[in-house]
């Protein structure tokens, strides 16, 4: 594809950064109207939720692919603010469907946070269960996404690697926290398949330019509890992070529980992502 011709929304998010650094062909790369000072690389800002954004951007462009990432993301938000969550996470994916054009390839970026971690493992066909009202407006806009022809809806666990930001995904926040002295807690019954942003961010490239609708997992060799990640990363990286840990009982906000992505699916697309923390490696 040449330039102008794929559109990536929510490029600063943890995924869209990653989706973006592994593109090897131009990309317009969208972040929301109200980030300050984008980082190189992403050029515009557009809302999702403001209809006449949507509407002008569609008359005016015509992206054959569109990879949406963009979202409210933080657990803890959306369930302060589930109108503002839904009206973002469900709302905006709405319009973009509306006003995208009708050919366009739609490469929707979900999550894990669709099922409870309560049952499983996960493949594609798994009934989601969400806890929290995040998750809720995942299912919700992949019910959207999945009834629009020549769409695609992945879902991946943690992905690990650098943010746009230097704050956000395990690894920044880990980084940033320890820099400002600030506590950092994790949750001990949190189980999820963690995955390199970079192996992942490369998959889904792979998925777009494919020919496959409906669902995709990404799947990661195994699954890691979240202290083990931590401990792991802060080794791996020398952080010197003094990590606490609690269970999902004691958080504010909904945690999920072991979160183990599988696929139903056989071809080399399905195949499974190298894990973060190699067999027989150290945690810390």
């Amino acid at each position: 594809m040449s330039a102008g011709e794929v559109f990536l929304f929510g490029a600063t998010s943890m995924l869209g950064w990653s989706i973006l650094r592994a593109a090897e062909r131009p990309v317009t790369a969208f972040c929301n109207g109200h980030t300050r000072a984008p980082p190189a690389g992403v050029d515009r800002g557009v809302d999702l939720d403001d209809p006449l954004a949507m509407y002008e951007l569609f008359a005016a462009e015509r992206p054959a692919l569109i990879i949406h990432c963009a979202g409210v993301c933080d657990v803890e938000k959306c369930e302060q603010s589930p109108e503002f969550a839904y009206s973002v996470n469900v709302d905006g994916t709405q319009l973009l469907i509306d006003h995208a054009p009708p050919g366009a390839r739609i490469v929707y970026c979900s999550s894990d946070h669709v099922f409870s971690g309560d049952t499983g493992p996960y493949d594609e066909d798994a009934p989601t269960d969400p806890v929290s009202v995040y998750g809720r407006t995942r299912v919700a806009a992949e019910r959207l996404i999945a009834a629009r022809p020549n769409s695609l809806i992945v879902r991946a666990g943690l992905w690990i690697g650098p943010s746009a930001s230097g704050r956000n995904g395990h690894l920044d926040w880990l980084r940033y926290r320890h820099r400002r002295r600030l506590p950092m807690t994790v949750v001990a019954d949190e189980l999820r398949s963690a995955m390199w942003a970079e192996d992942a961010a490369r998959r889904v490239w792979e998925l777009a330019h494919a020919e496959v609708t409906g669902i995709r997992h990404l799947v990661a060799a195994r699954v890691v509890s979240r202290p083990e990640l931590a401990a792991y990363l802060a080794a791996r990286h020398a952080i010197g992070a003094r990590i606490d840990v609690e269970h999902r009982r004691d958080r504010r906000a909904p945690h999920l529980g072991r979160v183990e992505l599988a696929t139903r699916y056989t071809d080399a697309l399905a195949r499974s992502l190298p894990p973060v923390i190699p067999d027989g490696a150290r945690p810390g």
